[in-house]
């Protein structure tokens, strides 16, 4: 809901932007230069998508992919000059999505939320409960 609500922000904004771009640029905005396995492991997404997806964005000029120096097997990713001013435009959208999404939540419900989020996280991710197919 809250990705529907995001891509429709962006869109009525006139940023043609989807918030997986989004993402992406907002790891290069804080650290420009990360290679494809990091950006991949640092969004959550696997290699062949994120290839797919860092290929429309440097389509649209917002990123650029230079082969590593060191390891020619490696490409590291590069925000644009026009990433980075479409990504300065996507905050204050952001935060309006944000201040909608928390209207009438107070601080206690919030903070709830966020530890409940963060046992949910801890399960998925640190856990080593196998999943068997239920019969």
């Amino acid at each position: 809901m809250v990705d529907y609500h995001l891509q429709e922000a962006f869109h009525k904004n006139g940023l043609d932007l989807t918030k997986e771009q989004m993402v992406v640029l907002k790891k290069l905005y804080e650290e420009d230069g990360l290679n494809q396995n990091e950006l991949a492991s640092l969004t959550f997404r696997d290699k062949s998508s994120l290839a797919r997806l860092l290929a429309k964005m440097e389509s649209k000029k917002y990123i650029v992919r230079e082969q590593n120096a060191d390891d020619k097997r490696v490409n590291d990713i590069y925000i644009t000059k026009t990433g980075k001013l479409l990504f300065e435009k996507t905050r204050p959208i952001i935060k309006m999505v944000i201040d909608i999404m928390e209207d009438g939540v107070s601080v206690v419900e919030k903070d709830m939320m966020i530890a409940i989020l963060q046992k949910i996280q801890y399960n998925l991710a640190e856990k080593t409960t196998p999943i068997t197919k239920i019969v």
